[in-house]
């Protein structure tokens, strides 16, 4: 395992890193809990955070959660707080109950960036033993007052959660147990970016890992692992300590590319009325569809850079996040 310094990212010169118990154990397949300390970097601490958000929100990458909704809700949002105020109010009665909003692709900013590499260099040799060439390494920091709720979804990304101040609990489940979400649903999720048929029940709960996430607590979670996560309240917290603010940092790599190639053959051959065989179920099967998937991407890749070049002319949003189309 590879620690990095930060002292070019942030004025401390402690070593920040993400790390594992048992690295000769560590699967990029399964569901692992971890320890960080980034939660003491000086960028992590909330009046940083703060104005990181304040920033985001000029390039429209805010998301605001309606405090309403459930772990069985649709993944919705919105670009403006509830109630129509400002960003800068939000961020004034951020610790009021039910308060939620999420920083979308926060590598944009540079020195931010450079921080998302330095936890997943951290991790780099174990992550790659197995899944080679780590790409487009993106981050999500989600700030929530309890009662909030993230509601249950599966994303496309491998994914290191760290929880940097405050409480909240992350269930997830083994992406590889097709009775929480189907084949068919992860197949539609992948090509078009559909949680339709993603559904929470509440007969999962069993079947998963549930974790009571404190300041210096991560867990890693492979692509496609169903997820949610609830931040409760706690009388006895004191009120600095009850809002919660994660961070999600993701990646691809050769694999994950692999696999979504796959799946895209294998929606094809779904809806034609096959049933083909789940990625990594065979190896012969799986070579014909990644090739024939890279090409099916590469249509795909075309396709929606031209239909992002047209929104952009007929469009005043400066930003949407979109995976990197016919590739992840």
């Amino acid at each position: 395992m590879r620690a990095t310094s930060l002292s070019s990212v942030g004025s401390s010169k402690t070593t920040y890193r993400v790390w594992t118990d048992d690295p000769g154990g560590f699967s990029t397949l399964r569901i692992t809990p971890m320890h960080h300390n980034f939660h003491e970097h000086p960028l992590f601490q909330v009046p940083e955070l703060v104005k990181l958000g304040l920033e985001l929100s000029k390039l429209d990458q805010c998301r605001f959660m309606d405090p309403k909704r459930t772990i069985s809700s649709s993944l919705a949002h919105d670009g403006r707080p509830p109630g129509g105020g400002s960003i800068e109010e939000f961020f004034e009665r951020m610790e009021e109950p039910g308060s939620s909003v999420a920083f979308y692709n926060i590598e944009v900013i540079p020195r931010y960036g450079a921080l998302l590499m330095s936890v997943v260099d951290s991790m780099r040799s174990l992550v790659e033993r197995e899944q080679p060439d780590i790409f487009l390494v993106n981050g999500f920091v989600f700030f929530s007052a309890p009662p909030s709720v993230t509601p249950f979804h599966i994303d496309r990304e491998n994914n290191f959660w760290l929880q940097l101040h405050g409480r909240k609990t992350l269930n997830v489940w083994d992406h590889r147990d097709r009775s929480i979400v189907s084949a068919d649903a992860v197949e539609d999720f992948i090509v078009t970016q559909s949680l339709k048929k993603v559904r929470f029940d509440e007969a999962f709960l069993p079947r998963g890992l549930e974790f009571n996430a404190q300041p210096g607590d991560a867990i890693y979670f492979p692509s496609t692992s169903p997820h949610m996560t609830r931040s409760r309240v706690d009388a006895a917290a004191t009120p600095e300590s009850r809002l919660s603010i994660s961070i999600g940092v993701t990646f691809y790599t050769a694999a994950t590319r692999e696999v979504a190639r796959i799946h895209q053959v294998n929606r094809v051959m779904r809806k034609c009325g096959l049933s083909p065989r789940y990625p990594r179920e065979s190896r012969t099967a799986d070579a014909v569809k990644s090739a024939v998937g890279g090409l099916v991407g590469a249509g795909r890749a075309r396709l929606g850079a031209a239909r992002a070049k047209f929104r952009s002319m007929t469009s005043s949003q400066r930003f949407k996040h979109t995976p990197p189309p016919g590739s992840y």
